[in-house]
């Protein structure tokens, strides 16, 4: 399993009437935490889409548990679980920093495409690589 966390202060605008992060937000925030597990691993986005790739959104999923608030800290915890599937399935959990309670938790499921075609892939071997050390590989006996 590979997981990278990213801190994220809760900007004024950020924020609804109710003096909550807008519940929209968080899904930014999740591809704050998405796009940094990425360059944790030596795979910028930038980089990905030079390379001729890109990873559209295909399905997300989000719950709520506290309100985080102005100027807030936020920690963003981004998981992969599955490296060798066709779709890129990324666990995401919110905590406030001071005191560690859980704000929210949630998903992104993504899929790899030729920028070019705009066809569905496999991920490339740069994905698949990058990762890999995170991972046991099973024994089969």
């Amino acid at each position: 399993m590979l997981t990278h966390t990213t801190e994220i202060r809760v900007r004024y605008a950020d924020t609804d009437k109710m003096e909550f992060v807008y519940n929209g937000k968080y899904l930014e925030y999740f591809e704050v935490g998405r796009t940094e597990l990425l360059r944790s691993v030596g795979l910028a986005y930038s980089e990905v889409e030079k390379m001729g790739y890109q990873l559209p959104l295909l399905e997300a999923g989000l719950k709520y548990f506290n309100p985080a608030r102005y100027d807030d800290l936020l920690l963003i915890k981004a998981s992969v679980h599955e490296l060798y599937s066709p779709k890129v399935h990324i666990v995401y959990e919110v905590k406030r920093k001071t005191d560690d309670e859980l704000i929210a938790e949630g998903f992104t499921t993504h899929i790899f495409m030729k920028a070019e075609t705009k066809k569905a892939v496999r991920p490339p071997k740069i994905y698949v690589d990058a990762l890999a050390p995170f991972f046991k590989k099973e024994i089969v006996v």
